[in-house]
């Protein structure tokens, strides 16, 4: 870094508005694009296996059979940095069914997903939740898309409001009017994207926070400081795909395959061991 360069930053970094701008963009954005970089380069993060030829004699009709979102129907035989076929089983992230049965429960206004994929959750509250705007953010083209496309043929598209990159000055425009809910699932970006000295303004909104930890290890941490408080925490814990495999795989659309290809047909592709946050106002 030469001299003239340093001089310029040493005089931005005592200017405290010319920090905030730069803190909310350059410096934010870097911090997402090597999370990013963080995940490109380890391909045992998330090893996803869509097996799209199995797909159509588990659910011909591409609507999901079992869970929360029951009903529910894909456009095509696609999905964005996840497995395809626990979704249409039904038993995709079953760590979480019954916090989702409780937000099921609770009539939203607002509802925002950061990091929405294919639109898994954000269709399906959207269809469980008919009082609820569902605010949806995903970097990736394809899974707005895709997203779009199966909000439409659920018949919510028209509380279903798309955007690409989320940041905090992104959450703070969106017009919350009662109750919201906030998800997230971001890989890792969570840690900058949620702050001490930004949270404030989510004091009455329920969290459900996937966590990142295994590509950063500070991120449960740094994020239980953060909403210490405001809100209370409840842990979940991932099941491993072992206990999983001898009692929680027995779906009848299942049945014709052994347990080793229904471990494999509805494996995650996640690390061993993940958690999620579900966090609730405390005061």
């Amino acid at each position: 870094m030469n001299f003239f360069f340093k001089s310029i930053v040493s005089q931005i970094l005592q200017n405290d508005i010319a920090w905030r701008i730069l803190y909310n963009t350059v410096v934010r954005a870097s911090e997402f694009i090597k999370s990013e970089r963080i995940i490109l380069q380890e391909p045992n993060c998330k090893q996803v296996v869509n097996h799209k030829d199995e797909v159509l004699s588990i659910s011909p009709d591409l609507i999901v059979k079992h869970g929360p979102f029951k009903g529910m129907k894909y456009p095509d035989q696609k999905s964005v940095g996840s497995a395809l076929i626990p979704k249409i089983v039904g038993s995709y992230e079953s760590e979480l069914h019954q916090i989702i049965g409780q937000i099921c429960n609770t009539d939203y206004s607002e509802i925002v997903d950061i990091g929405c994929a294919e639109g898994y959750y954000a269709v399906g509250l959207a269809m469980r939740i008919p009082t609820a705007r569902v605010f949806v953010y995903d970097i990736k083209g394809q899974a707005i898309d895709l997203c779009r496309q199966m909000a439409q043929i659920n018949n919510v598209a028209d509380r279903v409001i798309t955007g690409s990159f989320c940041d905090i000055n992104t959450l703070k425009s969106i017009p919350f009017t009662k109750k919201a809910l906030i998800i997230s699932d971001c890989e890792g970006y969570e840690k900058q994207l949620f702050t001490q000295q930004d949270v404030s303004f989510l004091v009455n909104c329920d969290l459900l926070i996937e966590i990142h930890d295994f590509i950063d290890p500070s991120i449960s941490s740094t994020l239980r400081k953060c909403f210490s408080d405001t809100h209370s925490i409840n842990v979940i814990e991932s099941i491993s795909h072992v206990i999983k495999a001898n009692c929680s795989y027995c779906y009848e659309e299942l049945q014709d395959y052994g347990l080793l290809d229904r471990r494999r047909l509805l494996s995650e592709g996640r690390p061993t061991m993940m958690k999620w946050f579900y966090l609730k106002p405390s005061l």
